[in-house]
């Protein structure tokens, strides 16, 4: 079959439906029925048929496109150690692949806190609507969300939903995660729980995360002792360094609670290195569940964000603001994996 300059009508014709089913099925859909995706999809395929996007956008004043704003907090150094949250790079192909789904591009972009970004994107037409990823210090930028609202632009955040944080959040329940992480190593027989992170309300993810962590510590009758609170960022050198501190203060403590896998893998070659075998001397757990995980050595036991499902709740969430559907922020539920960085009660716990 060949058609010169085939268009929609050519293949609506064929298909024997309207152009406004044809423009559907090629964007995939779910209004069209799979069947008559699927044929129509085929006849655009034997046309050499594409979808000018272009020239789509122009018509429905939309560029069929999302941007992914991933906040780098390595402040544009050259510090091997500071890096972007890996966890996010492990959202990425989930987040394009269920906004191809959807029939949407992805515009990725690396984003300084301190950048005007808010006003580059309310003033452009280059995204319909904006996924925000590592905002972490919201103080820091709540002005410029309040912006992103008066300029009526669609956003959606990866986080929890904090007070007075304006717009809509698609996150994971940090405090469950916590508290589940926390709960593993206190039925472990640990005695001595160091927590790795923050815990002010600056940083929520973190916040609730620790808000977990005590509340497991309260259920089981334990006394918190903020002398095993070490603050630390998403890094492995921030783990490491956490462990040197607590060991030159002479700290007594049998398992480590780490807000990140980063920290915990950076916590654990600490450990190794004083000669504290993980895990009968101390446990340690992580946050996240990023691929390397599984493949340190011991491997890390672990709280697990869903990756794919986290992609698939942003896009969607997004989406429906662009379409001008009800939005509420969610959570997702976590579930801890247990592998060798955890074990029974310590031998030498002090």
């Amino acid at each position: 079959m060949k058609v010169e300059n085939p268009t929609s009508r050519d293949i609506a014709d064929l298909a024997g439906v309207s152009q406004a089913t044809v423009s559907r099925a090629l964007r995939n859909s779910p209004l069209v029925r799979e069947e008559t995706r699927t044929r129509i999809q085929q006849i655009a395929r034997d046309l050499n048929y594409f979808v000018n996007r272009n020239a789509a956008g122009l018509r429905t004043h939309q560029s069929n496109a999302i941007a992914l704003l991933i906040f780098d907090d390595t402040d544009n150094t050259d510090d091997s150690h500071t890096r972007m949250n890996l966890f996010f790079l492990s959202m990425l192909d989930n987040i394009t692949r269920s906004a191809a789904r959807l029939g949407y591009d992805v515009l990725v972009s690396l984003q300084q806190l301190t950048d005007d970004w808010h006003v580059e994107y309310q003033a452009s037409h280059r995204a319909d609507g904006l996924i925000l990823l590592g905002y972490g210090d919201y103080t820091e930028y709540g002005e410029k969300l309040d912006a992103l609202i008066a300029a009526n632009t669609r956003f959606i955040i990866w986080g929890p939903p904090v007070e007075d944080l304006p717009g809509h959040s698609f996150g994971c329940d940090n405090e469950d995660g916590g508290y589940q992480a926390t709960r593993h190593l206190i039925d472990l027989g640990r005695k001595r729980v160091a927590y790795f992170g923050h815990k002010a309300r600056r940083s929520p993810e973190h916040a609730a995360r620790y808000a977990g962590y005590a509340k497991a510590l309260r259920e089981a009758g334990m006394e918190y002792d903020d002398r095993l609170r070490e603050p630390a960022d998403n890094s492995e050198i921030q783990g490491y360094q956490a462990v040197r501190r607590l060991l030159d203060n002479g700290e007594q403590f049998d398992a480590i609670f780490a807000v990140t896998d980063l920290i915990a893998i950076g916590a654990m070659r600490a450990l190794q290195e004083a000669g504290l075998h993980v895990p009968d001397d101390v446990s340690v757990v992580g946050f996240d569940d990023m691929p390397l995980a599984e493949y340190v050595t011991p491997a890390l036991t672990t709280v697990r964000q869903n990756a794919r499902m986290a992609g698939d709740g942003l896009v969607e969430g997004i989406v429906n603001l662009i379409q001008g559907k009800p939005v509420t922020s969610q959570f997702m539920a976590v579930k801890l994996i247990v592998r060798e960085s955890c074990g029974a009660a310590a031998k030498r716990a002090g």
